[in-house]
């Protein structure tokens, strides 16, 4: 059996339960290296071998996860944040279903999601946007023409840019075409909820320089828009006294 993990955003404690369960059970271990934090690995403690994907081809993981089912090995895909979230699974479980080896999912805390955690965010507030984009920028992997990153900037929903960090002055431009200007809010998060991690508030005509100043060309993730630019908003109505819900009803003054 192959479980695919997510392993969070870095922090030891970010992994599920279910994930961290699954690891301590694992045989073989198959981690992201260049993504996930190392020290996840001291969960696997029956693991016979341990394999970074980093340093393989494709083929090269399905030889071994074909050979662990074989042997009837369980095995942990150890991917970083949240598998379903550029995590490039979908070829590796379409090679596992020619093979007719099972498989399953664990879900895992994606990089946006740490980053609000840190900066008590909340992306979909009354009013300002109720709305979350995560999109990357086109680079050594395109995108789509309608999801051009100007294109869908032009709603300035909450948005999350993955994959970018090294194409900062390209995601500045697309932004300012979709209506964006130079004094907009954004955060640049690197590493979020490492030891190292940096958060980096500025405006989006400091970015660039921010980022060059730290040395941040990738490992980062851009928010903007939405609750990140805008300040200004209204209570929910979920907690509001003349608001009735399944579990509550609205009081009256009467």
């Amino acid at each position: 059996m192959v479980h695919f993990v997510g392993a969070g955003p870095g922090a030891l404690d970010l992994i599920t339960v279910r994930g961290k369960n699954l690891l301590k059970k694992a045989d073989i271990v198959i981690y992201a290296g260049s993504l996930v934090n190392p020290e996840l690995l001291d969960y696997a403690v029956n693991a016979k071998k341990i394999y970074n994907s980093a340093k393989m081809t494709l083929e090269e993981i399905v030889e071994v996860l074909k050979d662990a089912d074989k042997n009837g090995l369980e095995v942990v895909r150890l991917h970083t944040g949240e598998p379903s979230v550029y995590g490039a699974v979908r070829e590796q479980m379409d090679e596992l279903d020619k093979l007719s080896i099972a498989y399953d999912s664990c879900p895992g805390v994606t990089a946006c999601f740490g980053a609000a955690a840190v900066l008590n965010l909340e992306y979909t507030l009354p009013s300002v946007s109720q709305t979350l984009i995560i999109t990357r920028m086109a680079g050594r992997t395109g995108v789509p023409d309608r999801e051009k990153l100007s294109e869908l900037a032009k709603h300035h929903a909450s948005m999350a840019i993955y994959l970018s960090s090294s194409l900062l002055e390209s995601v500045v431009k697309e932004l300012y075409e979709a209506g964006y200007n130079e004094d907009d809010r954004c955060f640049l998060c690197y590493k979020v909820t490492w030891e190292d991690e940096k958060l980096i508030e500025c405006t989006l005509g400091d970015l660039v320089s921010q980022a060059k100043s730290e040395g941040i060309s990738n490992t980062a993730i851009v928010l903007v828009g939405g609750s990140i630019s805008e300040f200004d908003h209204v209570r929910s109505r979920l907690y509001a006294p003349d608001f009735s819900t399944a579990f509550r009803n609205a009081k009256s003054d009467n």
